[in-house]
């Protein structure tokens, strides 16, 4: 089975501080969209999906039966739904799919605030992942989500997000080039 990352699980070292997985599969989903919103953190907001008319890019990542659990702990929070696979365009198209698709839903998407801002560890976590696979893959990312106009706070240097993983130094330049259009951090 697989399951349809969107955000932190594009990355493959955040990936595996929940467990082992196989290789993922860069791919985009029709008929979701994808937000900024609250998810339950007290001190940031992370990124949902609700089912709707838009196009979202992520990865399918091959998971055992029983690893599904521990992503569900991962993903508390939201609910886990099977994906129509005629919703799913592989970018790769020599790789075909041997199992079921899910992906982690919300039905509401609550705006991040002050308290609960996005996060630019986050950000730096999701986006050093997407550039593993491209820049236009990264470029899309940040064009298919909404709410980047909502606060993000500069926690760099004092990550609040605590799978940080898998991001360099080269990726933090790459990553504020991409978002120089996007409103700034606040301290």
């Amino acid at each position: 089975m697989y399951i349809f990352g969107y955000g932190s699980l594009i990355n493959e070292a955040s990936r595996q501080l929940t467990g082992e997985t196989g290789n993922a599969i860069p791919a985009i989903v029709s008929g979701l969209e994808r937000h900024w919103g609250k998810t339950g953190s007290p001190v940031m907001s992370h990124l949902v999906v609700r089912e709707g008319a838009g196009l979202c890019n992520g990865v399918l990542i091959h998971v055992n039966d029983d690893l599904l659990e521990v992503f569900d702990i991962r993903e508390a929070g939201y609910q886990r739904v099977k994906l129509d696979a005629e919703k799913i365009k592989i970018l790769d198209e020599t790789i075909q799919l041997d199992g079921p698709v899910f992906v982690y839903v919300t039905d509401d998407v609550v705006s991040p605030c002050h308290v609960q801002p996005i996060a630019q560890s986050y950000v730096d976590t999701v986006l050093a992942g997407c550039l593993r696979y491209s820049a236009e893959f990264a470029q899309s990312f940040i064009q298919s989500t909404h709410g980047w106009d909502y606060p993000r706070m500069n926690d760099r240097d004092k990550p609040v997000y605590q799978r940080v993983a898998g991001v360099r130094k080269e990726d933090r330049a790459r990553i504020d080039q991409f978002l120089h259009c996007i409103p700034p951090c606040f301290d």
